[in-house]
C-alpha cells in the first residue's frame, strides 16, 4: 500500500523534472507552447485527477471550501496563466505530503493496532479428558480450556493447575513475566510463559478484560479535545474566508486602476498572487497534524499501559491540580498480612486461629492461614457469627477469634488501648480469657511512595486520601505516603461530599479508584481514573483513564503525556499560522512564488505532522 500511494507521484515528479529539463536546454519539440501544455497536463493527471476527484466528492455532498477544491483551484489556475511547472509542483507535492502524512498516521496508530493481535481467536474447551477448539464467543463461563506455551489465554479465568508464569505485556505493557498462582484469576491477552495451563473460565467474551480494553480504544478516536474540535469549526469558515480573499486579491487591484489610470493592472500577476494566497492558505497543517497529536499521545500512553477513552480526556488531565486516591486496592495490595501477633505464646494462638480460619475465603483467613506454620489442630463445633468472628472448641480448648465486638458479647475483658489500634485486629480468647491477637494490614504498593514523589514533580498542588476504612489506618498510611490529606469512615456519599468541596473550591481533581463503590466518585471528577487489571467492572467502564498496570506511579506518567499531546499541539499550530502568514505577506508583496507556497502548505504540514510524532519519543 505504500509503495503504491508513492508511484504516481514518482511518475509525475520525473515527468516534471523532464519538462523542466527540456525547457532549459531549449529542447527543439518544447519551442511549441501546445506540446508544453500536453506534456505537463499528462504529467499532472497522475497526481491531479484523484486530488480533483476528492473536491467534486466533496463538493456534491455539500462541502464545497475542502482543501481538495483550494488544491484543484490553484493548478488550474496556473495552467490558465501558462505557469505550467507550478500546477504540476502544487498537486504533485500535495500527494507527497499527503502520503507522508499517511504514513505518520498508520505509524501513530501501530500502538493501539498492536493491541488487535491479542484478540485471540480460538479457544481450547476441555470435556471429559479430551479437547476441543471452539471459537472464544461460544465457552461459557464454568467451561475448563487449557493454553499452552506462546497461545494466548482467549478468556478471563481462574487458574486451575499449579502455579505459572505469564506474560501480562498485552494487558499491562510489562515486560517482566508475572507469577499467577492456583486460583487467581488470568485475565484474556496474557501468555503462558513456559507450562501448558488450564482455566475455569468466568467471564464470557464478550466481557473480558482485553474485549473491554479493545471496546474503550475503538472508541476513544471519537472523543476529541477541545483543540480538535475547535480546528474542525475553524476549517469550515476559514476556507470560504481564503478563497473570497484570494478573489479579492486578483479583484481590488484591477477596480484600483480604474479608479486610477496611473495604476497599469496586470492580470497574470495578480492572479498569480492570488494563486499563491489560495495554496499557502491551505489549513493542511492544522487539520492533519492536530488529531494526529492527540490520536499520538492516546497511543504513546497505551503503550505506558495507560489507557485514555479521548482525545478530550488527555487536554483535561493537564488541567488537574489535585489527585484524590482511594486506599485499598489502589494504593495498597488489597491483601491482608499478618503484621505482628501479641500473645504469650504466639505459635499457639496463631494455630489455633488458623486451624479454624482454614476453610474460609476470607482475606483475612487467608492472610491468617498464610502466616501460620502449622493449621492442623482439631477442631469442633465451629460457628461463624457474622460481623463478629469465630468461636469453636480446639483441641480441648474454648477459643472465641475475631472482632473486639466479638469479645465484649463473650463476656471477656482485654486491655482498652486495643481499641486504638490502627491495624486490622483479630482478638482471640482462650476459655473465657484474654488470650491475645493478630494485627494486619493491607501494606502500601511498591510504587506508592514513588506515585506521590512524581505527582509533586508533575506540579500536582494538593494529593488526598479517601476511604471507608477507619481514620486511624487511613491516618498511618497517609502519614507513610506523605499525602496532605487522609479522610477515613467514609460511605460512597462522604466520597462524593468530599470530590464535590474540592470542586466548589475551583480546584480540578482526579479521582484513582477500583471498586464498585468508586464508580460514581470517578464520574463526578474532571478526570476519573481506574485501575484496571483488578479494577471492578463498573470503575473501569465508568472512568475516563484507565491504568492497565494497577501502578499508581502512572497517574504522573498520565498527567506528564496529556501535557507533552497538548504542548506538541501547540507548537504546531504557532508553526502552522506563523509561517502561513509570513509567506502570505510575501506572496501579496510579489516576493513569493509558487515553490514557496508549496513549501508553506505542503512543507509545514509535513513538519506538523513530524513534530507531532515526537509524542512517542519525547520525555519530560
Amino acid at each position: 500500500m505504500e509503495v503504491r500511494s508513492f508511484l504516481r507521484p514518482a511518475v509525475s515528479l520525473v515527468m516534471l523534472a523532464a519538462g523542466m529539463v527540456m525547457s532549459t536546454t531549449a529542447f527543439s519539440l518544447f519551442a511549441d507552447d501546445r506540446v508544453r501544455l500536453l506534456w505537463y497536463v499528462a504529467a499532472f493527471l497522475p497526481v491531479g485527477l484523484g486530488v480533483m476527484r476528492e473536491a467534486w466528492e466533496c463538493a456534491v455532498k455539500k462541502d464545497v471550501f475542502s482543501e481538495f477544491m483550494l488544491m484543484s483551484v490553484a493548478s488550474i489556475g496556473a495552467f490558465a496563466i501558462g505557469e505550467y511547472p507550478e500546477a504540476v509542483a502544487v498537486m504533485l507535492f500535495y500527494c507527497i505530503g499527503e502520503a507522508l502524512q499517511d504514513m505518520a498516521v498508520d505509524r501513530a496508530r501501530d500502538n493501539i493496532k498492536a493491541m488487535m493481535e491479542f484478540r485471540p481467536d480460538h479457544a481450547t474447551v476441555v470435556t471429559d479428558g479430551t479437547t476441543m477448539t471452539k471459537d472464544p464467543a461460544d465457552v461459557r463461563p464454568g467451561d475448563i480450556i487449557e493454553v499452552r506455551p506462546g497461545e494466548r489465554v482467549p478468556l478471563d479465568g481462574e487458574l486451575t493447575t499449579a502455579d505459572a508464569a505469564f506474560n501480562t505485556a498485552a494487558l499491562t505493557g510489562e515486560s517482566a513475566p508475572r507469577t499467577i498462582e492456583k486460583g487467581k484469576e488470568v485475565l484474556a491477552g496474557m501468555t503462558p510463559a513456559d507450562s501448558v495451563v488450564r482455566l475455569r473460565v468466568t467471564r464470557e467474551a464478550g466481557r473480558s478484560a482485553i474485549a473491554r480494553m479493545l471496546e474503550m480504544v475503538e472508541q476513544a478516536a471519537e472523543r476529541k479535545a477541545p483543540a480538535e474540535l475547535f480546528i474542525r469549526k475553524f476549517a469550515r469558515v476559514y476556507t470560504p474566508v481564503v478563497i473570497a480573499l484570494a478573489a479579492l486579491t486578483a479583484a481590488v487591484p484591477y477596480l484600483w486602476s480604474l479608479a486610477d489610470a496611473g495604476f497599469a493592472y496586470d492580470a497574470g500577476t495578480w492572479i498569480y498572487r492570488a494563486l499563491i494566497f489560495l495554496v499557502i492558505s491551505c489549513p493542511c497543517a492544522l487539520v492533519i497534524s492536530i488529531p494526529l497529536s492527540y490520536f499520538g499521545g492516546i497511543g504513546a500512553a497505551s503503550r505506558q499501559g495507560i489507557l485514555f477513552k479521548g482525545g478530550n480526556y488527555l487536554d483535561a488531565i493537564t488541567q488537574v491540580d489535585t489527585v484524590v486516591f482511594d486506599k485499598t486496592g489502589t494504593l495498597t495490595r488489597g491483601e491482608f498480612s499478618v503484621v505482628k501477633v501479641m500473645a504469650d505464646d504466639p505459635d499457639a494462638l496463631t494455630r489455633a486461629v488458623a486451624s479454624m480460619e482454614r476453610g474460609s475465603n476470607h482475606p483475612i483467613a487467608r492472610a491468617v492461614t498464610a502466616y501460620a506454620k502449622d493449621a492442623g489442630a482439631d477442631v469442633a463445633d465451629l460457628k461463624d457469627a457474622a460481623g463478629y468472628g469465630l468461636t469453636a472448641t480446639v483441641d480441648g480448648h474454648r477459643w472465641a477469634a475475631g472482632t473486639l465486638k466479638l469479645l465484649d458479647r463473650e463476656g471477656v475483658d482485654y486491655p482498652k488501648e486495643l481499641a486504638d489500634v490502627a491495624e486490622t485486629i483479630v482478638a482471640c480468647a482462650k476459655d473465657g480469657r484474654y488470650a491475645g491477637c493478630l494485627l494486619l494490614a493491607d501494606r502500601p504498593k511498591a510504587d506508592a511512595r514513588e506515585a506521590v514523589r512524581a505527582l509533586r514533580a508533575a506540579g500536582v498542588g494538593s494529593i488526598e486520601i479517601l476511604s471507608g476504612d477507619k481514620q486511624a489506618l487511613v491516618d498511618k498510611v497517609a502519614e507513610e505516603l506523605q499525602v496532605d490529606r487522609g479522610c477515613g469512615d467514609l460511605l460512597p456519599e462522604g466520597k462524593v461530599n468530599r470530590i464535590e468541596d474540592i470542586r466548589r473550591q475551583g480546584r480540578r481533581v482526579a479521582f484513582v479508584g477500583d471498586g464498585i463503590n468508586d464508580a460514581p466518585v470517578l464520574a463526578l471528577s474532571d478526570v476519573g481514573i481506574a485501575m484496571g487489571a483488578t479494577g471492578a467492572d463498573m470503575a473501569v467502564e465508568t472512568a475516563d483513564v484507565v491504568i492497565r498496570t494497577d501502578q499508581p506511579s502512572k497517574v504522573a506518567d498520565a498527567i506528564r503525556t496529556g501535557r507533552r499531546t497538548r504542548r506538541i499541539a501547540r507548537e504546531n499550530i504557532a508553526l502552522a499560522v506563523g509561517v502561513k502568514v509570513l509567506v502570505m505577506g510575501l506572496g501579496l508583496a510579489g516576493m513569493a512564488n509558487l515553490w514557496a507556497a508549496v513549501f508553506a502548505d505542503v512543507g509545514v504540514a509535513l513538519l506538523a505532522v513530524l513534530n507531532a510524532t515526537r509524542v512517542f519519543f519525547v520525555k519530560d
